[in-house]
């Protein structure tokens, strides 16, 4: 039987190719057109099955999808979805956690290597004609020998650290969800700490948590003030783990030393931001799982799941 898949966030021409290309053959991508809220709940009209990407789902784009039976994200972040508007409506919500792993482990281990050997820094003042050769020495660092921490050992985690390990860094973990070790973590010399333990020895200190209760705003100026002042912040999970204001003034008065920063509290990141002009910062827009080996591998997992359900089988990682 065929569906209407509506494509509830705006993308490229070439990606909606990519994921066309991953759709059960008769099923139908509606892809949005228009300026406006309006215009693109007008075009739910019709939807069968919404998949969402960094959008939020309200309980008035629901009211505009009469006929939805199923909401899908392509990926795990589900904090801008009404899940209480789609509980009453009897409409189930699955996330997809399956592409991220490794665009985010390997985009990790990039932050850390662009923010120790100053990369930035180097490239913009050889384009300006100034030759850095000697002048970066003394603030670049290696990875090998380091103590990498990392808040949250789930799968990320886990990718990072086995990454982390081929560097010859040294491993810690903070993670109070996780009930006993991963078997793999003995291979790497993965040793779980305290959270303020895990503060006060890291060198990097990598956030791989979600964004709950819990979680959002626990790295900011007590926890920056307990950190090593050569050590260095990395967060390509959620923006709203770090009190980013506290983060500016951390690095402004070199309580910590650098930051690379894939995810913001505000995104896109307004213009004014101090971020944008500190030279011990990386940054990149929200990408470490944008890649086109994760966008394939995602659809694929995102079609199967809606299959499934159109099946009447039961769907994975389902949240609603």
């Amino acid at each position: 039987m065929p569906y209407t898949v509506v494509y509830w966030n705006r993308a490229a021409a070439d990606v909606y190719e990519v994921i066309r290309s991953e759709m059960p053959p008769g099923w139908t991508l509606v892809t949005l057109t228009g300026d406006t809220r309006d215009a693109w709940r007008s075009q739910l009209r019709e939807a069968d099955f919404l998949l969402v990407a960094d959008w939020a789902v309200t309980d008035e784009d629901l009211v505009a999808a009469p006929k939805l039976k199923m909401v899908q994200h392509q990926g795990v972040g589900h904090d801008k979805i009404d899940k209480e508007a789609l509980k009453a409506r009897g409409i189930p919500l699955a996330l997809c956690p399956a592409g991220t792993t490794v665009g985010v482990a390997e985009h990790t281990i990039l932050l850390i290597l662009a923010v120790y050997k100053r990369l930035v820094v180097a490239d913009t003042k050889l384009r300006e004609g100034v030759w850095l050769q000697w002048g970066l020495r003394a603030v670049s660092f290696e990875l090998a020998g380091k103590t990498l921490g990392l808040l949250g050992f789930g799968r990320i985690g886990q990718a990072v650290a086995r990454r982390a390990y081929a560097f010859d860094a040294r491993i810690l973990y903070h993670d109070p969800y996780l009930q006993e070790p991963p078997p793999e973590a003995h291979g790497w010399d993965a040793r779980a700490v305290s959270f303020p333990e895990l503060l006060r020895q890291s060198d990097i200190l990598s956030l791989h948590v979600p964004a709950t209760d819990q979680t959002r705003g626990c790295m900011s100026t007590r926890q920056f003030e307990q950190m090593k002042r050569s050590a260095i912040l990395i967060n390509t999970a959620r923006g709203a783990i770090v009190d980013e204001p506290a983060l500016v003034k951390a690095l402004e008065t070199k309580i910590i030393a650098g930051a690379g920063l894939d995810v913001f509290e505000q995104e896109p990141v307004r213009p004014g931001n101090p971020l944008l002009q500190m030279d011990n910062v990386v940054l990149t827009p929200h990408i470490s799982a944008g890649t086109v080996d994760a966008l394939r591998q995602k659809m694929r997992s995102v079609f199967a799941n809606l299959q499934r359900f159109a099946a009447g089988k039961p769907i994975e990682d389902r949240v609603v």
